[in-house]
């Protein structure tokens, strides 16, 4: 199987659609369409070691929690749980984006980086998006100041008995990397 031709159908700032033409493994030509932040999908320069965006898994050392957002998403028309995150700039570093972005939506400070894991893809099917998840601990008062007019953002921090509770509720909205820290987290009261 391999990629024959990438082409681009929209031109639009943050996202745009590609179709993709591909032969599979019988020798076929087939379209496939996917969508990526870039101008360029990855495919076309296999450049797939910098994530696009960074999530943060901020376990805050004073009051012996983990660190949760519920947050206000477009596409779901209301709020889902998950954690802090964001868009690496370019020339910015993974841990300097996780540092920005704790501090932009929850007040909060990385005191030390525990582990950043390699690029992780929850949707190839549908997109070339990759995230870094960056567990750290953080310190300091929680506070929304820094969010910005588009995000609307509650902080919350929660015991493990907590995060077990949430992963058990059958109808929260919440993103699929959160729930897999949480209940890790929920089992073994450590990040």
């Amino acid at each position: 199987m391999k990629v024959i031709s990438v082409r681009r159908l929209t031109d639009q700032k943050r996202l745009n659609l590609f179709d993709i033409v591909y032969q599979d493994r019988l020798g076929a030509q087939r379209h496939w369409q996917m969508a990526s932040r870039l101008r360029r999908p990855k495919v076309m320069d296999k450049n797939f070691h910098m994530p696009d965006a960074v999530i943060i898994v901020p376990y805050h050392v004073a009051e012996n929690r983990l660190v949760i957002i519920r947050e206000f998403r477009v596409t779901l028309g209301g709020c889902q749980y998950g954690f802090p995150a964001g868009l690496v700039d370019p020339g910015e570093t993974v841990e300097a984006t996780a540092a920005r972005e704790l501090m932009e939506e929850t007040g909060l400070r990385i005191q030390e980086i525990a582990r950043v894991s390699c690029p992780l893809f929850s949707s190839s099917g549908m997109t070339d998006e990759s995230v870094a998840m960056v567990y750290a601990q953080c310190v300091g008062t929680p506070s929304t100041h820094g969010n910005q007019g588009a995000e609307q953002i509650e902080v919350m921090m929660v015991s493990p008995q907590e995060a077990q509770k949430l992963c058990s509720a059958p109808d929260l909205p919440m993103d699929v990397k959160t729930w897999l820290a949480l209940h890790a987290y929920g089992q073994t009261g450590s990040i």
